[in-house]
């Protein structure tokens, strides 16, 4: 059984986001890049289904060679071989056309992405590659069992959790649910330094163009200060409520 996980290289939630150039464009100085949450719970998953299946694991992304120390990172947790697109990442499209290409030449059973990617919060890649090669996509799922020639997926949706079964090839948006936090591997040092020797092949791009730029970048409005009010003193809550926030 093969396997593929998409993976993408995101600015640690803990990092202090800036602009430069009129608000134009993403500051990196100072930021430190990790694997996207929702990709890394799919990449876990993967190792468990290669430890239980004798499966194989590649890692695939697109990006320019900043982006190699966190797909060594993923290698020491335990995919087998890394694919880099030698292409910065712009847009979804892009993105999603340059690992369908891969993927046209070199077929995969299970192929999973995570839902959505913490810094964009676009969505849309793992649907385009199903879109453009014509293989069934499920998104949001939080369980996934397989037995390498078809697959039964849990997601959950408005009211209870949806099951599916399908024969692969597949692909999946994956979350949290497809393995716990808990369960999320750290790199000892055999994987770190097992990892140095893993194929990490770089491809050139299609030059596939892209379809949507960004031109503007905002920071969210600063929250004002909390004011605390005694729970003894209504009298102030009330006089706060109704004549200062107004909403009572």
């Amino acid at each position: 059984m093969k396997i593929l996980v998409c993976i993408s290289s995101v600015p640690d939630t803990t990092s202090k986001i800036n602009f430069t150039d009129n608000n134009s464009k993403f500051d990196t100085n100072g930021i430190q890049f990790v694997i996207n949450p929702y990709d890394e719970f799919g990449l876990t998953k993967a190792v468990m289904l290669k430890e239980q299946l004798q499966a194989t694991v590649t890692v695939i992304t697109v990006g320019d060679a900043t982006t190699e120390p966190v797909i060594r990172k993923a290698l020491a947790i335990g995919a087998d071989n890394a694919i880099r697109v030698n292409l910065k990442a712009l847009d979804s499209y892009s993105t999603a056309r340059e690992i369908a290409n891969y993927i046209k030449e070199n077929p995969f059973d299970l192929i999973i992405a995570g839902k959505e990617s913490s810094d964009y919060n676009g969505g849309a890649v793992p649907g385009i590659i199903s879109d453009i090669l014509e293989i069934p996509f499920i998104n949001a799922c939080n369980g996934l069992s397989t037995d390498g020639n078809s697959a039964e997926l849990k997601r959950e949706i408005d009211g209870g959790i949806e099951t599916l079964k399908i024969n692969l090839p597949i692909i999946i948006g994956g979350q949290k649910g497809l393995v716990e936090e808990s369960e999320l591997r750290i790199p000892n040092m055999r994987g770190i330094m097992t990892s140095r020797s893993k194929p990490l092949e770089v491809i050139e791009p299609n030059q596939t163009s892209t379809l949507t730029e960004s031109v503007l970048f905002e920071k969210p409005v600063q929250k004002g200060e909390c004011k605390i009010i005694s729970s003894d003193n209504v009298r102030e809550l009330v006089n706060e409520l109704h004549n200062i926030a107004k909403v009572i």
